[in-house]
Order: C-alpha cells, then structure tokens, then sequence
C-alpha cells in the first residue's frame, strides 16, 4: 500500500522484512513520512519497533529500498543501563563537556579551542528544563535515575541534537501522569517529523495522522486517534457484514447447485426408465443420453466456477476482518452482594526498613462492586498499598481486614511460573481442578487445546494479563476483589480494548492503580485516590 506524504523525510518502497526463521514480518510497504506527527498503531508483534528500526537504518530490509533525506533521532524503549553510564554519555556529551572542561581549566589544546561548542552549556540547561529535569548533574549513573527519569534524558538528548524526523517507541510506558505530560508537551512544540509508536489513546490524541500495521499491510487514517477509533469501528462493522454476506452466498450457492444437481438427477432417472421400456427408437435414445451426459458436464463445469466465485468473496472477506481473536468473553460471576464489605484499611501505617513512611494513619473502606482507582506520581506509594491490601505485605501500625477472597495481578502477572504451561499453572493455583476442568476453563479465556500447553515465558503482554485471570478467575470460588497495578502497561490498543470490555462485565470489586485514564473511565471507576497520600514521605522523582 502507497502511503505518500507531501514532503518526504524518509520514503519506504516496497519494504518486506522477515524474521530469522523466515516468518514473514512486514510485505511490501510503500510509506512516506514528512514534516508531521504520525501516531503508529497495531498489535505487539506486528513488526512496529522493527519498522522503526528499518527507517533509521539499523536493520536492513530483505526487499525494497529506503530513502532518507534528513537526520533521525530514536528514542527507543528504556533498556538496563551499564553501570558506568552516565547522563553525559546517555546524552552523547561525553567527549565535548570534557572538553570544555578542559579549557575552562586552562588545560586546552588548540584543537579543543577549534572544536569546542561554546553555546552547549546553555543548549543543555534549556533541554534538561524542557523535560523537567533541571540541574541534573551531566555525570551522574544513569543507574541511579528512574525509568521515568531515563525517557525524559532521551528526550533531551533528542532537543540537542535537532534532527529533522524523530523516532519514540513506546516513550509513555512506565511513566506517571506527570512524565506523560513532559512526552506530550515535547511533541506539541516540536515542528518537524515525528513517528510515534504507543499505545496511550491520550498521547496518540494529538497526532496529526494515525498509521496502523497489521498483518494485512499499512493503512492511513488522517487526524488523531479518536476520528481513527471511529473510522476504524465502522470498518470493522463494514467488513463484519461483508463476511456475513460472503458467508451466506457461499451457502446459497452450494443450496443452487445442489437443487441443480438433483433437478438433473431426476431428468436422467426418466430417461433411464424410458430407455428400459425399449418404446423409443435407439437412435433417439442414445441421443437423449449424450444430450444429458453434456448437460451433467456443463452443470459441472457452471457449479465449479460458481463455488470458485464464492470461495474467492469469502476470502477476499475474511482477509479484510483480521482473523485474530481478542478476549470477548464474559468473566465468572462472584455473586458479590451490594453491601459486603471487601476491604478496610483503619488507620493503617507503613514503612520500610530505614526508610520515611510510605503510609501513615490511612483508612479505606471498600462496599460491595466498588470500583476504586489509585492516582499520582510513580514511587508514592500506591503499589505499597496494593501489596498491602493483597495481604503480600503487613502493616507497621493498624489493621487491614479482607473479607472476601482477593486476588492481585501486577503487569508482570507474577504469580505464574514461567517454566511451565498455562494449564500447569491453573492446576498448581487450582490443585482440586480435574485435567479437562482445567481445559474446559481455559478454552473460555480463548486458550483451546493446544494454546492451553503454551509456556508462560513464551506469552505477550495481552496473553500473560489474559492467563492470569484465567487462572485466579477460574477457580471454584471467583475472588470478590481484583487487585491490579498498571494492568495496561505494554499492551497493544485492541488487547487494552479487550481487557476493559472484560472488567466491564464484572461484577465484584475493583482496586485498581493506573496511570491510564481512558482505561479508568472504560472499567467504570467510581473513586479515584490521590497519590501521595498527606503525611507520607515525598515520592522520588520520576
């Protein structure tokens, strides 16, 4: 597909990639970006970051060609710094703040006075503050900053270097609402090209075009990713009809051309009769004979091209309606009745060793199907709570009563074994349940048959969140809580979609921690707590 923009930055022509076991990742994209804000959207594993990686020339595609007519920055996923690297070398600075350093202390050498850039002190100080990082020393570990902290260095070092077409993978991931807003006000001031890979519906909001990968191609949606979130469901429903179309004329077809058949069944089984009778000339029999063999024949030959017509509309449809299953089931009831009390924090304390408290004096009461978020800055305290309310931790001071069964999924879904299958695990969480309960189950989470024996360590993001309410959901009794620190985090748009429609349909309580407000206000969230909690001590930056 030809996605061409006015001014070209970078232009991709017929671009196919594969994986090193030959799978096919990406097939002959024709993509053009320029001068604009371009949100990249589509499931995990559709070959995104991969693309990403082809426009700045850091992998080589096995087709097509790639032509670059600017300079590109990448601000890639927050990996595991060395411990040696400092916000100098993060920000590519090593080489030209030591020199500077040097003449500052009369120690320069001609070639530092030739090469030395005088404006960059400044030029430095204006990137940190733009991303809120103001007087960060340039040699401090980059080990000792969070990883919130590290994107917005990225981000910096992409101010300083001013290229034409800035490349983000995933830059809100694991950010709070604070660093989200530093992403989001870095890319409304930027005036050149930018290619966002993400899956926040509020940064994706101010894109000024939508390019959405799959495994049927590219496809462009001009403007944000509301008017793409509409084009997009009427398409679906478009195609949806279309396949229902294709379905039901491929069974009409196959009704007609069985009533042909038998229509010409009947006029052979008279001719049959009348030749048995012998009350008719040879001649004229025999005739009628080859008469209906060519019949049957052309009959034949119709019926085939009719079915090869069919065959070809129905999948021409199903091509169009991509054939990925999501979620779309109904959880388990847990008969929660409106006024049972889930959870309740009196004046509850917390700190760890030879640290200030994370909670001091809190009390919650949660009733019934509440459903309760809790909000604020990275590090203040809210996955404390949470583990507190799980009962993974104890309080210092109070008391926490659980009342109902409770069960907590982080976004790593830790409690599963990685070594072992998802059936595994929902029989060593479930050891009471039978082979085929565990099955029977699973098949409901979509994991049938042999999906079910897939090892945890193997599973994206939306399939690890899928397993493990499969596995805590599925159980005799349904716990009357759901526990959930960042669910969304990593997740591609239509699993996000996928898990909100789910916890939609619940029916015991929520406590939720999420940086997320669209999936807050999707999940029907009734009471939002502001983090940090007064009189807890103040959170690290982040």
């Amino acid at each position: 597909m030809s996605l061409r923009a006015a001014t070209s930055l970078v232009a991709l022509h017929g671009v196919s990639f594969a994986t090193p076991d030959g799978r096919p990742l990406l097939t002959s994209l024709d993509l053009a970006f320029g001068p604009e804000r371009t949100g990249l959207v589509g499931r995990n594993g559709v070959g995104k970051s991969t693309l990403l990686k082809i426009i700045i020339g850091e992998a080589l595609p096995s087709a097509g060609s790639v032509e670059r007519a600017g300079r590109i920055g990448l601000l890639r996923q927050t990996v595991q710094p060395s411990p040696r690297e400092t916000s100098a070398t993060a920000l590519g600075l090593d080489a030209d703040l030591e020199r500077l350093e040097r003449l500052e202390r009369g120690l320069g050498t001609d070639e530092d006075f030739a090469e030395a850039d005088w404006t960059l002190e400044t030029r430095l100080a204006e990137a940190l503050a733009a991303v809120d990082l103001v007087g960060l020393d340039p040699g401090r570990a980059i080990g000792s900053l969070s990883g919130g902290q590290r994107t917005r260095l990225g981000l910096a070092a992409l101010l300083l270097a001013e290229p034409d077409l800035i490349l983000l993978d995933e830059p809100t991931n694991n950010l709070d609402a604070e660093g989200r807003a530093c992403v989001a006000r870095i890319l409304a001031g930027w005036k050149k090209g930018a290619i966002v890979v993400s899956h926040d519906r509020t940064l994706l909001r101010d894109m000024d075009r939508i390019i959405e990968l799959s495994p049927l191609g590219a496809r462009l949606y001009g403007g944000n990713y509301d008017l793409y979130a509409e084009r997009k469901s009427a398409e679906r429903a478009a195609a949806a009809r279309e396949l229902e179309t294709a379905r039901n004329e491929a069974k009409g077809t196959e009704r007609r051309i069985q009533a042909s058949v038998e229509r010409q069944q009947k006029r052979d089984g008279r001719g049959a009769k009348n030749r048995a009778r012998n009350d008719q000339p040879k001649i004229l029999l025999d005739a009628k004979r080859d008469r209906s063999e060519r019949t049957a024949g052309a009959i034949g030959q119709r019926a085939e091209h009719q079915r090869q017509e069919a065959a070809g509309a129905l999948s021409s449809a199903e091509a169009e309606v991509e054939r990925i299953e999501t979620l779309g089931l109904r959880l388990p009831s847990t008969r929660l009745p409106a006024g049972r009390m889930v959870l309740a924090f009196d004046k509850v304390a917390f700190a760890y060793p030879d640290r200030p408290a994370t909670l001091g004096d809190f009390s919650l009461t949660l009733t019934g199907p509440e459903r309760v978020a809790l909000v604020g800055a990275n590090g203040a305290g809210k996955s404390t709570l949470l583990r507190l309310a799980a009962g993974e931790l104890q309080p210092t001071r109070g008391i926490v009563r659980r009342p109902v069964p409770s069960a907590m999924l982080t976004q790593s879904v830790d409690f599963l074994d990685p070594g072992l299958s998802i059936v595994a695990n929902f029989r060593r969480l479930h050891p009471d349940a039978s082979l085929n309960h565990a099955h029977a189950v699973l098949a409901r989470f979509l994991y049938r048959n042999q999906a079910a024996l897939k090892p945890v360590h193997a599973l994206s993001g939306g399939e690890m969140l899928r397993a493990g309410l499969a596995c805590v959901l599925g159980g005799a009794t349904p716990p009357g809580l759901l526990i959930l620190d960042e669910p969304t985090n990593h997740l591609d748009l239509d699993s996000i979609a996928a898990i909100e429609a789910a916890l939609r349909e619940f029916d015991g309580a929520l406590l939720v921690a999420s940086h997320d407000g669209d999936f807050l206000d999707a999940i029907g969230i009734e009471r939002r707590i502001p983090f940090p909690l007064a009189g807890a001590a103040t959170p690290f930056p982040a």
